[in-house]
């Protein structure tokens, strides 16, 4: 395939050409006055600002510097796309790379954050990272890695397109991430003020557990029934399924089909995932870690889903157990709930719905800043 013809005064050259690896190190953060610290899990995926840290004083082993206007990648799971620009100073992993431009007058600090953001890139970046369980890249591979450098009038209209874009996104990030809290405060408050008297939520509701066929049976999978792990409860709103058993496996295994308007509660998982609720929009079996709450007629469905979404904490310290704290069915159903009137309920549920409403539409056009971030780094950097 013939190569591409490059724009008049544009260049190809390597990442190690233009770019530097900073050194920089501290190896008492603290004593030298460094408040914040950033791992791996405070880069947030496509995103280039740093919205999450840690605080020095609560003890941290860091000890790379970075400071403001320097560039962060995350080295390990590159596929991850982690790429942010430091508004702040501070330490981070020896996961992530600190890098910078080596002269302003040939590649502009500002544009390098948009270079990462680069299909090829990250291409580059995953293609030479080494391990199976944790891989990473390494400088050398980064450094060789090839690119097209725009002159540096070219670089200045990149910039300013590139940051247009996503300055917009920013925007509509922030509105979408306003409105999901307000959601959440409008729905905290209701139910923590409601002058109604608590009831056992098996009283109004019956509570039911699934099972999991065994997956060496071939008669038990593939079949038409949908069937749903707890790792589905992140889906918040669970719109279908992406396994299926068979009429066998329903008859033969301690399985029921869970009705849709269901709340289903995840009573086990590893992190934040056990109390989190998730709304069943369609008939489905459930693992043994689930706990479905299905609505009986003094509970509006959604009431019930938005109620139990409210109630994470709440349900974490309902759990019991010596080594491992679990919910049960026996605990969800003495789960003491506000049961107000139908019509309050309903009340409700129709100014979290209008809420919800404002979320999809922020959440498509985030997507759609998305699409436009991809189309003007192609736009920017093309070399034609």
């Amino acid at each position: 395939m013939a190569e591409k013809q490059i724009k008049p005064d544009w260049r190809k050259v390597k990442f190690g050409d233009v770019v530097r690896l900073s050194k920089a190190r501290c190896t008492d953060p603290l004593a030298e006055g460094v408040e914040r610290y950033v791992g791996l899990e405070h880069l947030e995926p496509g995103e280039l600002r740093i919205r999450n840290w840690g605080n020095v004083a609560d003890g941290v082993t860091f000890t790379s510097v970075f400071r403001p206007g320097q560039v962060l990648f995350g080295k390990r799971r590159a596929y991850q796309r982690k790429v942010a620009v430091a508004d702040f100073s501070g330490v981070c992993s020896g996961d992530i790379y600190v890098m910078e431009t080596k002269d302003a007058q040939v590649l502009m600090p500002e544009l390098l954050p948009f270079i990462c953001q680069t299909d090829a890139f990250f291409d580059h970046a995953v293609g030479t990272s080494a391990g199976s369980l944790s891989p990473r890249t390494n400088w050398t591979s980064l450094a060789d890695f090839d690119f097209v450098l725009p002159q540096m009038e070219d670089q200045q209209r990149a910039v300013r397109l590139l940051s247009s874009v996503e300055d917009q996104s920013e925007a509509v990030l922030c509105a979408f991430k306003s409105v999901t809290k307000l959601r959440k405060s409008l729905a905290l408050d209701a139910f923590s003020t409601f002058e109604y008297p608590k009831i056992k939520m098996g009283a109004v509701a019956d509570i039911r557990n699934g099972s999991t066929p065994r997956r060496a049976r071939d008669d038990y999978w593939k079949g038409s029934i949908p069937w749903l792990p707890t790792g589905k409860v992140n889906d918040r709103i669970i719109i279908a399924a992406d396994e299926f058993i068979t009429e066998k496996a329903l008859v033969e295994c301690p399985l029921t089909i869970i009705p849709a308007d269901a709340t289903l509660v995840a009573m086990i998982g590893e992190g934040q995932t056990r109390g989190r609720a998730a709304m069943l929009t369609i008939d489905s079996c459930i693992n043994q870690n689930f706990g479905a709450v299905v609505p009986g007629k003094a509970l509006d469905p959604w009431y019930l889903f938005y109620l139990l979404e409210s109630s994470y904490e709440a349900l974490r310290h309902w759990s019991q157990g010596t080594n491992q704290h679990a919910l049960s069915c026996g605990l969800l159903k003495s789960f003491p709930i506000p049961v107000p009137p139908l019509e309050v309920q309903k009340g409700l549920v129709d100014q979290l719905k209008t809420i919800e409403t404002t979320e999809r539409w922020l959440s498509t056009r985030l997507d759609m800043t998305h699409e436009m971030r991809r189309a003007a780094h192609l736009t920017a950097l093309s070399m034609e």
